[in-house]
């Protein structure tokens, strides 16, 4: 039977259907492609001719009507599927249901590799379309690190050096471009590591070469970055100062713009906020990266670690610059009056002082626990050591600067020297022009460059830390009184928070602040030791030079310096013999006066605790412990305990004549006052008559006048009538001496009286002998006994 094929595919099942020839289907089509690969099946069929279409059978639908077949085919083309299709029955045809089957499999297969490759091209397209934004990711990255590099050196080159040429200079310049040539290094570094792999970013490698650069540079780079970005405040603020001054303003402006007229910068805050802006960009350009980057490619799981190191780099960054915001804020040292002080005061402040002084007696007497931090404890130890030894080394160089002052104050070559023979004076007074023309003020100089000045920086960097340390204590009493409570609000949040960021920063930057105050205390002292070894170097030079004029140059080494023994004994023991002389008549003890305020603080701590416990510091103290006291050298105390509460007698409880603390037993001595009115004694009750009746005490020089009355003083004048020829002065009272130029007393023995006065004329202290011993004593501790009562002249 012959028929005219039609096939018609379902967009549900696929179907393929044979529709009978019509009248119609003579019209000349062009065959499908099931068509075509039907008929050359092994399975032929007979090719279709125009032929009048069979009487359809019954049940059979009656094939369609050319019109109808064309709008059929129409609806086809434009929506892609059949809204029904009509199957012929098969059954009386086998060849027809070999047809079927057989062309159904050749149109089903085409029809799936045209959706793969469909697939594969949307695929293909997508990857390609990843890989250039990833290309262009990569090249931004680059490009713009090339550019951002480029512009801070035309900041600290170019702009730098023509402010610098302003008149008048402009203050505090270089402080604006601290820590900027750190970020410009490390930029350079990482642009450096990308160009010597000599790949591009088109390179497959060049993904690998720009993760690996980073994460080698990541340390430098938040060194570099977390310094910068920490002084940034500053940066503003003094940019801040600049723009006050508008005349000064307006030339830098000037010079900007004239320095850098490709990106038409007014401020210098343009170039400076780019390392803030640059450190934020480095994960969102790697995040990108690893965006448009295949899951697959050999370089992800590296992309991957350098985005998560970029962004925990910003996290330490910001981390960093809020503590060292803290920091700022409470180691300032400010300067306050009175009046300033008492402004300040309002019932938030004074509840909060209150609750810190409860809590710290609370702490004192046992009531509530300390919290211990043991690390931190060693810490805030080895720091006050660190600076006591750093406050006495300065104080000792200071004094040793003020003796090399005073030692080239001297000219003692512009004198006639008593010298035997010519030469050597001739010699000495050349060797001592040269040593105070030339060596020693260099030597001087260098001192004061090397030492003095460093160490006067350092003493002042410990201001910092120590306000840190104070303001922690405060902030931890604080902390402690608010653990007791279950919540917290806001504000208590951001107390307890203060306290441990404070705790944190002081754990983790005090080490390395003491170990670098530690370093330069050592190079200073290195410094120190080289400037003498020059100095030792240079005068031995110099003496070399007149080695040859003096007279014992011609005796052999041995004999010489044999010779140079002997004269430098025999001088060093006319120098000590001079010294002693010299002590005796300039060092005499004398009573020196007391200021006002220490004259009010000795009879306060008299009174309340008695002048048997009155003892006076040797040596400055500073604090370096609770409760411990800083005091100057001289300073008055009153002894309460001979030990702390722990039982250490190395230190002293004391009353300062108000604050009570600790001192070190070491540095205290006795006071000896010498009394106006001293203890009585058991061994003497000697007194007088004066003209008025009085009781007076008997010294031995007392003020004596001969009766002299007047019409014009009613009162008679106080005289002492003496009826001895002579006197025998006692120890009216026990002394001891404190140095060798006293000398000890027992009560009631005798004494012999040299001068009733010291050196400088005061009649506080006299010269006396006793025991074959000289020294001086309180005249008020002495007393006259008369040896005969016959009448005499009175004593003068």
């Amino acid at each position: 039977m012959r028929v005219q094929r039609r096939t018609a595919l379902d967009c549900n099942n696929r179907s393929t259907i044979l529709w009978p020839a019509s009248p119609a289907a003579s019209d000349p089509r062009p065959l499908l492609k099931t068509d075509r690969l039907s008929m050359e099946s092994p399975v032929r069929a007979e090719p279709a001719t125009p032929t009048l279409a069979p009487p359809a059978p019954r049940n059979h639908t009656p094939s369609l009507s050319p019109r109808a077949e064309a709008k059929e085919k129409r609806s086809e083309e434009s929506e892609g599927t059949a809204d029904e299709c009509e199957a012929v029955d098969t059954e009386e045809d086998p060849i027809c249901l070999s047809l079927l089957s057989k062309m159904s499999v050749f149109v089903e297969a085409p029809a799936e590799d045209a959706s793969e490759k469909a697939e594969e091209a949307a695929a293909k397209e997508r990857a390609e379309r990843e890989a250039q934004r990833q290309l262009l990711a990569t090249e931004e990255l680059v490009y713009t690190e090339r550019n951002y590099l480029r512009l801070l050196q035309v900041c600290t080159c170019t702009i730098r050096s023509n402010l610098q040429k302003l008149q008048p200079q402009l203050p505090n310049l270089d402080s604006m471009f601290m820590y900027i040539e750190e970020v410009i290094d490390v930029s350079g570094r990482l642009l450096s590591l990308l160009d010597q792999k000599q790949v591009t970013p088109h390179d497959p490698l060049f993904l690998e070469t720009l993760c690996d650069a980073f994460l080698s540079l990541s340390t430098d780079i938040e060194s570099a970055y977390k310094e910068y970005l920490s002084n940034y405040n500053n940066v503003t603020a003094l940019e801040n100062s600049y723009k006050q001054e508008e005349p000064l303003w307006t030339e830098m402006v000037k010079v900007i713009k004239s320095s850098a007229p490709e990106v038409n910068a007014t401020s210098l805050s343009f170039f400076l906020v780019m390392p803030v802006q640059r450190i934020a960009r480095y994960p969102l350009l790697l995040q990108t990266i690893m965006k448009h980057t295949d899951p697959g490619h050999p370089a992800y799981s590296l992309l991957e670690q350098t985005a998560h190191t970029s962004v925990a780099l910003n996290c330490r960054i910001n981390e960093y610059k809020r503590f060292r915001e803290v920091a700022d804020k409470y180691k300032k040292t400010e300067t306050l009056t009175i009046r300033d002080k008492i402004n300040r005061l309002n019932s938030h402040s004074i509840a909060k002082k209150t609750a810190r002084l409860s809590q710290f007696i609370k702490h004192e007497t046992g009531i509530a626990p300390k919290l211990v931090d043991e690390e931190f404890d060693a810490l805030e130890g080895f720091f006050y050591l660190l600076e006591n030894g750093i406050a006495v080394l300065h104080e000792n160089v200071e004094t040793y600067l003020s003796h090399l002052q005073r030692f080239l104050s001297c000219r003692p070559e512009e004198f006639d020297l008593d010298m035997d023979g010519e030469k050597p004076a001739i010699c000495y007074k050349e060797i001592t022009t040269a040593l105070r023309q030339w060596i020693l003020p260099t030597f001087e100089k260098r001192m004061r460059t090397l030492v003095h000045k460093p160490l006067c920086a350092l003493r002042e960097l410990l201001a910092g830390p120590r306000n840190l340390i104070r303001k922690r204590l405060d902030k931890l009493l604080d902390y402690e009184l608010l653990e007791e409570k279950p919540s917290l609000s806001y504000d208590e949040q951001a107390v307890a928070n203060t306290y441990k960021t404070i705790n944190t920063l002081l754990l983790n930057e005090l080490p390395q602040f003491n170990g670098l105050a530690l370093t330069l205390l050592w190079g200073m002292l290195g410094a120190f030791s080289c400037l003498h070894k020059d100095l030792a170097a240079d005068m031995e030079q110099l003496f070399q030079g007149f080695a040859q004029q003096l007279p014992h140059s011609s005796l052999e080494p041995n004999a010489f310096w044999e010779w140079a023994e002997c004269s430098v004994l025999e001088g060093a023991r006319m120098l000590e013999s001079l010294c002693r002389n010299v002590e005796d008549q300039l060092n005499a003890p004398i009573v020196q006066p007391l200021s006002p305020g220490s004259q009010k603080c000795l009879k306060v701590l008299t009174d309340k605790h008695g002048s048997g416990k009155i003892y006076q510091l040797t040596g400055h103290v500073v604090g370096t412990r609770d409760l411990d006291l800083s005091l100057n050298r001289g300073a008055l105390v009153a002894i309460i305990s001979e030990m702390d509460t722990r039982g250490d007698r190395r230190r002293w409880l004391v009353d300062a004549g108000g604050p009570r603390g600790y001192v070190p037993s070491s540095k205290l001595v006795r006071y000896h006052q010498v009394t106006m009115d001293p203890p009585p004694s058991p061994h003497l009750t000697v007194t007088t008559m004066d003209c008025a009746g009085g009781v007076r005490r008997h010294s031995y020089t007392p003020d004596v006048r001969r009766h002299s009355f007047s019409p014009d003083t009613p009162q008679p004048v106080r005289t002492l009538s003496m009826t001895m020829p002579c006197f025998q002065v006692f120890a009216g009272y026990d002394f001891t001496a404190r140095s060798s130029h006293e000398v000890s007393l027992r009560a009631g023995e005798p004494i012999r009286v040299l001068e009733p006065h010291d050196k400088r004329g005061s009649r506080d202290w006299s010269l006396v002998e006793v025991r074959e011993q000289r020294g001086y004593v309180p005249s008020n501790y002495l007393a006259v006994v008369p040896t005969s009562t016959s009448p005499t002249t009175p004593y003068h």
